[in-house]
């Protein structure tokens, strides 16, 4: 193995992916600089798909890291999910409660099998009734993953206090931020203790 090749997956919705982010980076390309700043040799793989929900994330990401992380680095995934879960389509939520909970444990069981893994809580939007149903999603979210020893990393909070992030995401389409707004994000995660790329 090369000990000094870090390929990492970032895997999950539109806030992975960057959308209304002008600079084309997202959190991921950040914390990806970030690294690479500490000295870290990183490639990065974004695989933000816009509206995706836990089903449609356990459906794919295996495939899409295993063409991608070859067994001879070093090799992490980072999940990011949830907001597209408690969104509704007419008057049926996309994603129930329970298949949330039964994608996410089956995400984090097979993943973390395989690579070192971490999670990005989901962020909050613009509309209070979502903001409930996305901080609660995320609370267990975050409860699963403690019960399999998977770290974990709550941003609603932080994000909802954020003046930058909820005037971008209020001012372009209500749930997305601008390219400050993401920059706080990636803020949040270099400085979590349990980031891998914290200094070389």
């Amino acid at each position: 193995m090369d000990m000094d090749d870090h390929r990492i997956c970032f895997v999950g919705d539109s806030f992975v992916h960057g959308t209304c982010d002008s600079q084309c980076r997202g959190w991921p390309g950040r914390v990806t600089a970030d690294a690479q700043r500490h000295g870290f040799n990183v490639t990065h793989y974004n695989l933000g798909v816009r509206r995706d929900t836990s089903r449609e994330i356990a459906a794919r990401w295996h495939l899409e890291c295993a063409i991608r992380l070859p067994e001879n680095v070093k090799r992490y995934v980072v999940f990011s999910l949830g907001v597209n879960d408690v969104a509704y389509e007419g008057d049926i939520r996309r994603v129930s409660e329970e298949d949330s909970i039964k994608n996410f444990r089956a995400i984090i069981s097979q993943a973390s099998s395989l690579y070192q893994i971490a999670v990005i809580g989901p962020p909050p939007v613009a509309d209070e009734v979502s903001n409930r149903h996305i901080n609660h999603l995320s609370t267990l979210f975050e409860s699963t993953a403690q019960q399999s020893y998977i770290p974990y990393l709550p941003v609603f909070d932080a994000l909802l206090a954020d003046p930058v992030w909820m005037s971008q995401v209020q001012g372009n389409d209500g749930s997305h931020p601008g390219a400050e707004g993401y920059d706080a994000l990636a803020r949040l995660i270099v400085a979590w203790p349990s980031w891998w790329f914290r200094h070389a």
